[in-house]
C-alpha cells in the first residue's frame, strides 16, 4: 500500500521527496492518472494548474499523464497501467459520488491493494476518510485539511483514535493499516 494524504499536494522538498521515495521507477518513466473531477468551483479550477506541476516538478513528462474526469470508470486492468493516481482538491461529496457511481471506488481500492501509488490533494484525501458516507473507507477517522496546527511528524498508532489534522506542509503517508501509518513533515 502506498497512498499519500496531503492537504495541498507536494508543497514542500520533504513531501516531494517522500513521494518520490515511494514510486519505485525513474520519474521520467512514471505513468500518471491525474484526476481533477473535484475543481467545481473557480478556486479549485485555479488550483490545478499547480496540482499538474507536482507531477511535472519530479519530472514526471507531460506526456505520460493522463488526464481523467470520472465521467465514466475504470478497469482495473487499465488503471493498473499507470504508476500514479493523482486526486486533485474541490468538492468532497461531487468526487465521491463520482468515485461511487462509476465504479471507481471498486478499482481505486483494488489497485491501491495491489500496491498501486496515489496522492490524494483535499478533497481527494478526505475521500479515504471517514468524512462522508460512502466513503472509501482506508482510515477509520476523520481526517481534517488545510489546518492552522496539525499532527507533530511521526508514526501514528493503529487504531487512530481522534480525528488526524493535516496542514498544508504534512502528509499522512499510509504504508501498512496495522504499522505503516505516518505523518511526513518537516520536525
Amino acid at each position: 500500500m502506498r497512498v499519500l494524504l496531503t492537504s495541498a499536494g507536494l508543497e514542500t522538498e520533504h513531501i516531494k521527496n517522500y513521494f518520490e521515495s515511494m514510486v519505485d521507477k525513474d520519474m521520467a518513466l512514471v505513468k500518471a492518472l491525474f484526476i481533477p473531477t473535484a475543481a467545481q468551483d473557480a478556486d479549485a479550477i485555479g488550483v490545478l494548474p499547480k496540482c499538474m506541476n507536482d507531477l511535472l516538478k519530479c519530472g514526471i513528462l507531460n506526456t505520460n499523464i493522463k488526464v481523467h474526469d470520472l465521467h465514466e470508470g475504470m478497469d482495473l486492468e487499465e488503471l493498473q497501467l499507470y504508476d500514479v493516481v493523482y486526486l486533485c482538491g474541490g468538492s468532497t461529496g461531487y468526487l465521491l459520488q463520482r468515485i461511487n457511481d462509476t465504479g471507481f471506488n471498486v478499482t481505486l481500492m483494488e489497485y491501491i491493494h495491489n500496491d498501486g501509488v496515489v496522492i490524494g490533494v483535499s478533497a481527494g484525501s478526505l475521500v479515504f476518510a471517514n468524512n462522508l458516507p460512502e466513503n472509501l473507507g482506508l482510515i477509520d477517522t476523520k481526517l481534517d485539511v488545510h489546518c492552522a496546527d496539525g499532527e507533530k511528524p511521526g508514526k501514528v498508532s493503529y487504531p487512530i483514535k481522534h480525528n488526524l489534522r493535516l496542514t498544508n506542509f504534512c502528509a499522512l503517508a499510509i504504508r501498512h493499516l496495522q504499522d505503516g501509518l505516518e505523518i511526513i513533515g518537516e520536525q
